[in-house]
């Protein structure tokens, strides 16, 4: 018969990590970089927006991404071409801790940003947990995946600053109703933000980038919130 010990740790075990999260985000702060963390189900179309907002942005804006997958560089690949990029493999995590983002950061050369962004792994349930140093929390919701996902995943979406629903150009052929979604989400938290958008063709993108350069003045102005953990 197998037997288990349960051993009580008598501290708070991700507290280093968090406070070199805010160190981090303060550091941000200073040099005007928003630090934006993107979070989404496998598919819902990160790499996708990520790509789309950096063409829309003005030439004049700085950015850099960094990726996290459980394997492989192939969305780092698809970015290459639009922004600077480091590929953050996990080698099987299901989220990206601090210490990968601080290497990821260095590797990146540390240059001087109006935006970095972060993009996930794929999944709506443990990334919601950990403090990356971002100022913002971004959520994707795909119309392919079922407008049900706030009340099923509710910390994902409370930590979350925003929401972008991705891929409405399939809104005719999927069963997804994008009121009730944002409706269903705002139970999870009042002030959510939703931006309805599709990448190809380019749909409701300028209110998305908007909203992004909106924080970021708000960031500069010493009037940026951080989200809720």
């Amino acid at each position: 018969m197998t037997r288990f010990q349960v051993i009580t740790v008598g501290r708070d075990v991700q507290a280093a990590e968090r406070a070199e999260a805010e160190d981090f985000r303060r550091a941000m702060s200073e040099r005007g970089t928003l630090v934006v963390n993107v979070l989404s189900s496998p598919g819902s179309g990160k790499t996708s927006l990520l790509a789309a907002t950096v063409d829309q942005f003005p030439a004049s804006l700085r950015c850099g991404v960094l990726v996290g997958d459980i394997a492989t560089d192939r969305d780092a690949r698809r970015l290459a071409s639009h922004v600077p990029v480091v590929q953050l493999t996990t080698g099987g995590a299901c989220h990206l801790e601090f210490p990968l983002i601080a290497a990821g950061w260095r590797a990146l050369g540390e240059p001087s940003l109006d935006f970095l962004f972060l993009e996930n792994i794929g999944n709506l349930v443990c990334p919601a947990s950990h403090d990356l140093g971002e100022h913002l929390r971004i959520l994707l919701l795909s119309t392919t995946e079922g407008d049900d996902k706030p009340a099923k995943y509710p910390k994902a979406f409370r930590t979350s600053h925003a929401m972008v629903i991705s891929k409405i150009d399939l809104l005719p052929h999927v069963p997804f109703d994008v009121e009730r979604a944002i409706a269903d989400a705002r139970t999870v938290r009042e002030d959510l933000r939703a931006f309805p958008v599709s990448v190809r063709p380019p749909q409701g993108l300028d209110r998305w980038c908007a909203y992004l350069l909106e924080q970021r003045e708000r960031l500069l102005n010493g009037a940026l919130c951080r989200p809720n953990r």
